[in-house]
């Protein structure tokens, strides 16, 4: 528990001091946020602010892990180290991305097609991996299962678990990324459920299989070391939270939205929670589904389901302040969290019972 605290507590910490710091770095390099001509005037103001902030948010999560685990004299696990993988190798792919956009000052970088190869690159290797590393119980990081609240039904197979993990990386990612756009929306969004990730991690670390064979217990590989990787991004994104809350003094990009999909969708594969993501995750499912709305019917019907998609901009558009919107926004995502809590604590209440 006490690597919880500091993993935390040092990203936190890194996240506050080294943001300001990037920050006249990039100003010093130029490399300021481009703004689509087509998005909401308002955003016009925007350009020019200091993006790829993601990459302090990366190092602080990773350097707090690292540190916490040297104060506190322990073993960094296969499961941890494979979640900050994902997490840090899309972040590489948003990298890219930005920079492209930062360099070439347009606000389109990577192809999609490129983008969604280096996605995929990274996420067979995750998945690929994940299914090696057995400890001493056998007990991998992932398991061929489909989980909601724990693994249920027959193997699905290594193969067609690699594709099952790979349109949860990819789609988590594209989420994430569909939910920035606003100052501090989706970093508040995933806060939440990073939070909600260390209170499943510990509910499954007291409840393990490998204490005692109890109705119930989780057969989850490191609950303790991914409640250790949700505390090291969370406090991160806590630190950078500080400077992109409204007025945004630097965004993410694309660098941060990929690394903070790959890190949730990384913690909900070897936590047996892949369904259960879906309703913690609300928020950016519900902005995903809009934009797959707005394209449907303009390709079907020739017409607009919304003023503008992701369905933020629509209510931008509708004359709500920016603000409202991130703070509304925000309220959604703490109760799809708390849903998904609840449907997770509701799970065998009596799993401590002995057999």
């Amino acid at each position: 528990m006490r690597t919880i605290l500091v993993a935390s507590a040092l990203s936190l910490v890194i996240g506050l001091l080294a943001t300001p710091l990037w920050i006249r770095i990039v100003r010093r390099l130029g490399y300021g946020q481009m703004i689509r001509e087509e998005g909401p005037k308002a955003h016009l103001g925007k350009r020019g602010t200091p993006t790829m902030g993601g990459t302090v948010l990366i190092v602080a999560a990773l350097a707090g892990y690292a540190i916490a685990h040297l104060a506190t004299l322990t073993r960094p696990t296969a499961s941890g180290m494979l979640v900050l993988f994902l997490m840090a190798g899309l972040g590489l792919v948003g990298f890219v991305d930005d920079y492209i956009k930062v360099f070439k000052q347009r606000s389109l970088g990577l192809r999609s097609g490129a983008k969604m190869i280096g996605i995929l690159i990274v996420g067979v290797i995750f998945a690929l991996s994940s299914l090696r590393f057995p400890n001493r119980y056998d007990i991998t990081p992932t398991t061929t299962h489909l989980s909601f609240l724990r693994d249920f039904g027959p193997s699905i197979g290594p193969w067609f678990f690699v594709l099952w993990a790979l349109a949860m990386i990819a789609g988590t990612s594209n989420a994430v990324n569909l939910t920035d756009g606003l100052d501090g929306l989706a970093a508040g969004a995933v806060g939440m459920i990073l939070g909600a990730y260390i209170l499943i991690s510990d509910r499954q670390l007291r409840g393990s299989c490998t204490l005692a064979l109890r109705f119930g217990c989780y057969t989850v590989r490191d609950p303790l070391d991914l409640a250790v990787v949700a505390a090291a991004a969370l406090g991160a994104l806590i630190g950078f939270l500080w400077w992109n809350a409204p007025p945004a003094m630097i965004f993410m990009g694309d660098t941060g939205s990929l690394a903070l999909g790959g890190v949730i969708v990384g913690l909900a594969l070897s936590t047996q929670t892949e369904i259960l993501l879906a309703i913690l995750a609300g928020l950016p499912v519900i902005i995903t589904l809009s934009v797959i709305t707005q394209v449907g019917s303009f390709k079907l019907t020739g017409r607009r389901v919304f003023k503008m998609a992701p369905l933020q901009h629509h209510f931008e558009l509708s004359g709500w302040a920016e603000t409202t919107i991130v703070v509304r926004f925000w309220l959604i995502s703490a109760l799809c969290v708390a849903t998904g809590l609840a449907l997770f604590y509701l799970d065998n209440p009596h799993f401590l019972l002995p057999l």
